[in-house]
């Protein structure tokens, strides 16, 4: 909104010229979704507090946890809105692509909030039913693939771009569709396993996100994309004035969600958070990139399907307890310890999918 009247004001004013820098937007973005955050999180907390909306903590988990009961969850709300009002303030709303993630962002955060308003206020233990979960996260990634698709210019935007190498590309064809679709979910589905502890999610989110926002914004600069032999994808810069936000809001949630958590973002947060880090990648085409950055959330991931797997075919567990983060706590690694050490690995991480900006 400020975007386009910024735009009417540089035909009578010569300085409002500035504001059509992405750079300028996105950190403008930032900037405005952190102090929506700051500013909204304190009268959020005590809402959530006065309805006694707070954290159900399961018995059979590390013992320290039990302290953590009653503490207010879907605190994800906040996020949610502190990015959709830094984008839509900073965002250039002519662009497909930022209608196209903040719809899917607030779809899977509804989903979120639906399970986590079951659980909560309705006190039904197992929340929304696990299928119905799935199914509608699936009818939401698939709409969103099926559009992708459809929308599609040039053969690049439907090709698997491999990291490392300049010209290895394959065409994903349909199949395409099918892709997207596991690349979006699994992501929803993997930040929401990794959110267990105070801050372990919201900060590799936050390394992640922002980190995709540089690939946005080189791969919807013509030049950039060239030089750095990767995807050309018109429009996709735009992003990065999202990305922005992202990364405020999930610092200005932080603030509050640090050990020890006064917040907790729920299902509402951790869906739609991880959904929309898939959703980019997919439009940057950097999937197998989110793989590397993401390291943490595919750990958290194949924690959990190894634990299952080896319970089912020999009754035996791999881990003390899963996800993994759950495993380290009951070793005898302090909370924090665990929560740093994640981030850590996570900043590895993405400073190695950044190089496969130079490394091809």
């Amino acid at each position: 909104m400020l975007y386009w009247f910024s735009e009417w004001l540089a035909k009578h004013i010569h300085m409002f010229h500035v504001f059509q820098y992405l750079t300028l937007r996105a950190i403008l973005g930032a900037l405005t979704s952190l102090i929506v955050a700051l500013v909204v999180a304190p009268t959020m907390i005590a809402h959530l507090s006065r309805y006694k909306l707070g954290q159900v903590v399961r018995d059979d988990g590390p013992k320290s946890h039990l302290s953590k009961a009653g503490t207010p969850t879907m605190g994800g709300a906040l996020i949610l809105i502190a990015i959709t009002f830094g984008t839509l303030m900073w965002a250039d709303l002519s662009n497909r692509y930022i209608w196209l993630i903040l719809i899917v962002t607030l779809a899977f955060g509804a989903i979120g909030w639906w399970d986590d308003y079951q659980k909560l206020v309705l006190k039904n233990s197992r929340g929304l039913k696990s299928r119905y979960k799935y199914l509608l996260q699936s009818m939401i990634g698939l709409s969103a693939a099926i559009y992708l698709y459809v929308i599609a210019k040039s053969p690049v935007e439907t090709q698997l771009v491999f990291p490392f190498f300049k010209h290895v590309m394959w065409s994903l064809g349909i199949f395409y569709i099918v892709f997207t679709y596991f690349v979006i979910v699994g992501a929803s589905n993997a930040v929401n396993l990794t959110d267990g502890l105070d801050g372990l999610a919201i900060m590799p989110v936050v390394l992640v996100g922002g980190a995709l926002g540089i690939f946005a914004y080189a791969a919807g600069n013509l030049h950039y994309a060239n030089y750095l032999s990767i995807p050309y994808i018109p429009g996709a810069g735009e992003i990065v004035v999202f990305c922005g936000a992202l990364v405020g809001a999930g610092l200005g949630f932080l603030w509050f969600n640090t050990y020890p958590a006064q917040v907790f973002m729920g299902d509402v947060g951790a869906l739609s958070l991880g959904a929309a880090l898939g959703l980019i990648a997919v439009i940057v085409r950097q999937e197998l990139v989110l793989f590397i950055m993401g390291g943490i959330f595919v750990l958290e991931t194949v924690s959990v399907i190894l634990q299952v797997a080896s319970f089912k075919l020999t009754g035996k567990r791999i881990f003390r307890m899963a996800p993994i983060h759950h495993h380290f706590e009951l070793k005898g690694w302090p909370e924090p310890r665990v929560i740093v050490r994640f981030w850590i690995i996570t900043f590895i991480l993405v400073l190695c999918g950044l190089a496969t900006l130079k490394l091809r």
